[in-house]
């Protein structure tokens, strides 16, 4: 959420960066700028009311005290009539303060200065790629038929079961899995992450804490019965842990790590694009997430794109680095990176992972803060896929394919307990 101070300040700038998205904001700053010159102006009518009020019941106590019994009755009359304007006020203040925070909720985050104007994907920005594509000296068979092949994973059982988007993992498929999970979670902790097996759903204040909601509302699953939503990621858990919370001073680096199952109803079209691993309505990620002092919040992005590619690498799987445009970013997100591996049958890239920078977006919402010289500022969060499960998996079994089986990368290897699935 934008702060309230930084759109009295910089209103014409925050116009000129939502333009990036290719929003044009000038209304609702308007009206955000309004409702809050209201609420403030019947907030000052209170506060002048209530000192009114205050010097009112020292004046009655003084009147009782001296035996003036009269006027004491009378500033009492008086008071009474300033009790009903404060209830009224109070009332103003409470309805404009909601209407301000339903206005500032419907603003997504100002992109960073480096981040261009573009309306999709089209307009993305490769930044780096590495590895080699491989070629084949046989026809390369997709995820989803290499899956039946060696029973790696049902699909067909997951749509008895639960539905499109649910599969099973088996046999030497769900051991692949788990080992890339395992090796996730050993790369981060390594880099300084600290893990953390988090709940699997949250309350509204924590959707609402990571900028989830209201904007994605309709992907989460809600648990109605409970008022609890299914995470679309461990991000929300991770980083709502410090929800409401003052570090004690600038002197803090906080890495956190968790594995989770992710829950999301995007799904909707057909065809090859969602097919197989694709897209899924559950699948596993490990997610890495960090909180920062704002001065180190390009270096720590910075150490976010390095530890994702050197999972990659290990992963031994040409993949791009890409700076996404205004127009394709998230919700919440001020600079977003994608890592797309190439998918040596489907012959296109995949989104493996998006690393992102939120500044004071989300720590706004979370009242996330730092002590600084007695004074309070806003903590910078960040969050990454390192990595998601579904196109991984799919990559590794497309890319690492041979004439007789499927080669398993040298880093899985002690996780696997295998180095080939034939």
């Amino acid at each position: 959420m934008l702060e309230i101070q930084r759109i009295r300040q910089e209103k014409e700038a925050i116009i000129a960066g939502l333009a990036k998205r290719n929003i044009d904001a000038t209304s609702t700053l308007d009206a955000i700028l309004e409702t809050d010159q209201n609420w403030r102006a019947a907030k000052t009518q209170l506060d002048q009311i209530a000192a009114e009020m205050n010097q009112l019941a020292r004046n009655i106590g003084e009147l009782f005290k001296t035996g003036k019994q009269a006027e004491a009755s009378a500033l009492k009359e008086q008071s009474s009539l300033l009790k009903t304007q404060e209830a009224e006020l109070k009332e103003q203040v409470s309805t404009l303060e909601d209407a301000l925070q339903k206005l500032l909720y419907t603003l997504p985050n100002v992109p960073n200065d480096a981040v261009v104007q573009g309306r999709d994907a089209a307009d993305n920005q490769n930044v780096f790629e590495a590895g080699t594509i491989p070629q084949f000296d046989f026809e390369a068979q997709p995820h989803w038929d290499l899956a039946k092949k060696y029973k790696l994973i049902d699909f067909e059982l997951g749509v008895k079961v639960t539905g499109a988007g649910f599969p099973f993992y088996r046999g030497k498929g769900a051991r692949l899995q788990r080992a890339l999970i395992q090796f996730f979670l050993d790369e981060a902790i390594a880099a300084g992450y600290e893990e953390f097996i988090s709940p699997h759903v949250v309350n509204e204040a924590s959707g609402y804490g990571t900028g989830q909601l209201p904007d994605k509302e309709g992907q989460m699953y809600y648990i109605k019965e409970d008022d609890l939503y299914m995470i679309p990621t461990a991000e929300v858990p991770l980083t709502n842990i410090y929800r409401d919370v003052i570090l004690p001073g600038p002197d803090f680096s906080i890495k956190m790590c968790g594995y989770t199952p992710c829950f999301r109803r995007e799904a909707g079209s057909y065809g090859k694009d969602v097919r197989g691993l694709n897209r899924l309505h559950q699948f596993d990620k490990v997610e890495i997430v960090r909180v920062e002092h704002p001065d180190n919040t390009a270096k720590a992005l910075d150490d976010m794109i390095a530890h994702v590619s050197n999972l990659l690498d290990k992963l031994e799987l040409p993949y791009r680095i890409l700076r996404l445009c205004g127009g394709d970013m998230g919700f919440a997100s001020a600079m977003t990176y994608d890592f797309e591996v190439f998918s040596a049958a489907q012959e296109k890239w995949l989104e493996v992972s998006s690393v992102s920078r939120f500044d004071t977006f989300q720590s706004n919402r979370l009242k996330l803060r730092f002590k600084d010289d007695k004074k309070t500022t806003l903590c910078h969060t960040l969050n990454g896929s390192a990595l998601a499960l579904p196109r991984i998996l799919a990559s590794l079994l497309e890319n690492h394919q041979t004439a007789n089986g499927i080669a398993i990368p040298k880093a899985l290897q002690s996780y696997t307990g295998f180095s080939v699935i034939e």
